[in-house]
């Protein structure tokens, strides 16, 4: 983890009422636990093929990778044992706030760190804040941060409704977060996998924005490249069982690097896959995105890992940017999908100049 931040014994909550904002008071307690145009083709990569159905807006080319990746993409220092990654969430879980919303008759946890222009952090399907756990710091040293558990995952529960109605979840996240910062506040916000999704319709309807940030997002509607199969986790007989199965999973979908599928990794993952609620996977394939995307002019940045099973940044990326010249797209090296995990320093790197004031 990062160095030069205090360490804070306990961590430190602040429930929320409905419709009552942040005094800026923070109390003490114990952790709680608890969702066209016509246009011409784009040119295929080498060697690959873009499906005929992909356009992107009349007169556009697709870019080559438009802006320098920081040079600092180094693989972080596996964590090998449990306890020392157990203690990592908990320092994490110390330095946070924690802020528990009722919104639109839902419970969301946030957390938050930092001082700075907003800068709201979306995790992944099947995960939690913690998708973060090796950003959050840094970025908090420009940036107050927010994460939340989305709807429908971690600490903030199962919905009351569908557990697939995306509109429900968006407009709840977007609820709760005006509670803490107020509907007017200009943000920073950033998306991974699924949460890129659900970052894009965050932007297109609370507006506020000032930057957007799609890593790894889904809703591409663009070819994955996943080759290892999935296996159900569930049916695990032990403990033991379950963190092979769920390493397995991380393998196929999540990290490229073998040594990142760490301790770290794992248990990030397993807490993430138990409290998931909220069914991700139909909405996260769909083709959705760029439509969401559409009307907005705010500068966006979409980055995918090397070697993402989910997508190839040269399709998704011109789909996603469709010609817009505030719009940039790129493919980070020796990263999978959970690119800001295995790649964190470049990621944050990255991300600290991109969302510079």
């Amino acid at each position: 983890m990062n160095e030069g931040v205090p360490y804070t014994p306990m961590s430190r909550c602040v429930r929320v009422l409905p419709d009552t904002p942040i005094a800026g008071t923070r109390s003490r307690g114990p952790h709680l636990t608890g969702r066209k145009p016509a246009s011409r083709q784009p040119r295929p990569p080498p060697g690959g093929t873009m499906p005929a159905s992909f356009t992107l807006r009349a007169g556009a080319l697709p870019p080559a990778l438009p802006v320098s990746l920081p040079a600092d993409s180094t693989a972080p220092r596996p964590i090998s044992d449990f306890a020392e990654a157990a203690a990592i969430v908990a320092r994490l879980e110390s330095l946070t706030t924690r802020h528990d919303v009722l919104a639109l008759g839902e419970h969301v946890a946030w957390r938050s760190l930092g001082t700075g222009t907003p800068l709201v952090l979306i995790h992944g399907g099947h995960g939690s804040w913690l998708h973060w756990v090796r950003n959050i710091e840094a970025l908090a040293r420009q940036h107050t941060v927010y994460v939340p558990d989305l709807p429908g995952y971690g600490a903030s529960g199962p919905l009351a409704t569908s557990p697939d109605d995306l509109d429900h979840l968006v407009r709840v996240t977007i609820a709760s977060l005006d509670q803490l910062i107020g509907g007017t506040t200009p943000i920073h916000l950033a998306g991974f996998s699924f949460g890129g999704l659900v970052a894009s319709h965050i932007a297109a309807k609370r507006g506020h924005v000032r930057k957007l940030a799609l890593l790894g997002s889904a809703g591409h509607g663009t070819p994955r490249r996943q080759t290892l199969a999935m296996v159900n986790w569930r049916r695990s007989t032990d403990e033991a069982a379950m963190l092979e199965d769920l390493r397995h999973n991380l393998r196929a979908l999540m990290l490229h690097d073998p040594a990142q599928i760490d301790a770290l990794a794992l248990t990030v993952h397993r807490d993430a896959c138990v409290q998931t609620h909220f069914r991700s996977k139909n909405l996260s394939q769909s083709g959705s995105v760029a439509a969401v995307l559409a009307p907005l002019t705010v500068p966006m940045r979409f980055v995918w890992g090397e070697f993402d099973a989910t997508a190839q940044a040269d399709l998704a990326g011109p789909v996603l940017q469709d010609g817009h010249p505030e719009r940039a797209w790129e493919a980070l090296p020796g990263a999978g999908h959970w690119l800001m995990f295995e790649r964190p320093d470049a990621v944050n790197s990255l991300m600290l100049a991109w969302f510079a004031d």
